[in-house]
């Protein structure tokens, strides 16, 4: 768990060389910027271009179809600008110094300096105003600001993504029901252990594979009431492993490992290698994203049916369960959220020069996260792209002559407040992960300092975080006490982890007025 680590990175590369031009001319920017209408000239077609990445070598343009019936939905005339995603951070800065800049553009890392500099509108002031942005979650929201300021519309994803997977079949031939505290968790993990829970007759299984990923040790020391990163005590931030839950979370790690319920080299074993153990019969339980579990499961079809393992076959076993965590020793949750998003699509003041227009362009993103935009953004156009089988589910066309005519078009879409699109039919455990994901939303534990930009951080917050890091991996393998854990923290606070903090509460009281 990194202290910034939702917090965007301070890179100077905003302006790279002056006078380097992309797409047309400044004359015909210029002619472009003339036609767009404000707010109040809703009649005219806002003519609007937008800059995203593409994933593919077929795409959509400005001909296509799914284009012309969204320019007709939302009274625009849309020109598409295409960078391919492995180069888009170098075409981002490039345009960025070109000064043609297109109305909308899909952020890329570099975009912090040039928000700080005034190059994006500030959309928070304005987002109110629209039915659907204004039910952007407000966890999403301040993950997705800078020092209290957004800067563009997020890109949602699944903020409550976290959980649990643990093998269903061994739950079974042992007669237990998933666990619902971090003591049931205990149990399980102690059978599986000792129980024989293959049926193989050997000593040859543990109970939770873990990796030099933190990602597992984050999310469960959450479940203990650990803050997310900060914590506020009194009306003043404070990192999270100096609150007392974070001891008794190291402890209970620390006797995973000590009883040998946690594989003993996670400290060494790379995250490739992560997933081997509970898809090879070795291990019960790992924590990761919950919508692994359906992969997992996929893997463990092979290994039990071959390769070539028919729907009736894999319909004859379930091999995987899920849950989106567990409750504290006293039955609360807390559950670790994701960011919540991928990237913003940001309004750039040079191209969309008024607050007109850019009411005007929020309109139009707005507009796109009704139920019929998101579907036809994401599915295409029933007949076409698509069609529904007899119990509502999407059925994509295989035809890529189709399928080109909607191509990446779904790189600017935010999907809020919610995914509206239609879902193919799934297995159970898919519309299980699903379920939990939904669920977990109501968990989740906000970071109290996302989106604050500490400038000592930025410089060392690397080494910083390794003083943390390395002290929790030696403290649950023994190698370190609490006199050591303590030791660590001190050093952490005498090497800049005091200024971070200092730095942070500045900025925390800032955004609080």
């Amino acid at each position: 768990m990194k202290l910034m680590k939702r917090a965007l990175p301070v890179v100077v590369s905003s302006l790279l060389v002056a006078g380097i031009t992309a797409g047309c001319s400044n004359n015909e920017a210029a002619s472009t910027k003339s036609k767009k209408g404000g707010e109040s000239d809703s009649n005219k077609p806002l003519d609007i271009t937008i800059m995203m990445p593409s994933f593919d070598q077929e795409l959509a343009d400005e001909n296509s179809t799914v284009v012309k019936k969204l320019e007709e939905e939302t009274n625009t005339d849309i020109h598409l600008r295409w960078t391919p995603n492995d180069t888009y951070p170098d075409k981002f800065s490039i345009t960025l110094a070109s000064g043609d800049l297109p109305d909308i553009m899909v952020s890329a890392s570099s975009y912090v300096k040039a928000a700080q500099s005034g190059e994006f509108w500030d959309v928070g002031k304005y987002i109110d105003d629209y039915p659907n942005l204004k039910k952007l979650n407000p966890i999403i929201r301040q993950n997705a600001s800078i020092n209290g300021t957004l800067y563009g519309i997020p890109r949602i994803r699944a903020l409550g993504r976290n959980g649990i997977m643990i093998r269903k079949d061994w739950l079974d031939k042992l007669g237990l029901q998933e666990p619902k505290t971090t003591d049931d968790l205990y149990k399980i993990l102690v059978a599986f252990k000792n129980d024989d829970p293959d049926g193989n007759g050997k000593d040859d299984t543990y109970g939770m594979t873990v990796s030099q990923f933190s990602g597992p040790w984050d999310n469960i020391q959450t479940w203990f009431g650990v803050p997310n990163e900060w914590g506020v005590e009194k009306g003043k931030l404070k990192p999270y492993f100096e609150f007392p839950e974070y001891q008794e979370a190291l402890d209970y790690f620390k006797k995973l490992f000590d009883e040998g319920l946690i594989n003993k080299d996670f400290a060494a074993m790379p995250p490739s290698k992560w997933y081997d153990d509970i898809q090879n019969n070795k291990a019960g339980v790992i924590v990761d994203v919950v919508d692994s579990a359906h992969r997992i499961e996929k893997e463990l079809d092979k290994l039990e049916f071959g390769e070539n393992s028919t729907a009736e076959q894999q319909e004859q076993k379930t091999f995987m369960t899920a849950l989106g965590g567990v409750a504290d020793p006293d039955g609360k949750k807390h559950y670790l959220p994701t960011s919540g998003f991928s990237n913003l699509l940001l309004i750039p003041k040079p191209a969309v020069k008024t607050e007109a227009e850019l009411k005007r362009v929020l309109k139009f993103i707005d507009q796109t996260n009704n139920q019929e935009n998101q579907r036809l953004l994401f599915h295409g156009i029933e007949g076409k792209q698509y069609t529904l089988d007899g119990n509502g589910y999407v059925v994509a066309t295989t035809d890529k002559t189709v399928l080109k005519d909607l191509q990446d078009l779904n790189q600017f879409q935010t999907f809020i407040p919610e995914d509206l699109t239609i879902k193919p039919q799934q297995t159970p455990l898919r519309e299980k992960e699903a379920e939990i994901q939904k669920e977990n939303e109501k968990y989740v534990v906000g970071n109290p300092a996302a989106g604050l930009i500490s400038e000592t951080y930025s410089r060392m917050g690397a080494q910083l975080d390794q003083i943390i890091d390395d002290a929790r991996i030696k403290y649950i393998s023994g190698q370190i006490d609490k006199a050591g854990l303590k030791a660590a923290i001190e050093q952490w606070k005498s090497q800049g982890g005091d200024q971070v903090t200092k730095e942070m509460n500045q900025l925390y009281s800032k955004t609080k007025k």
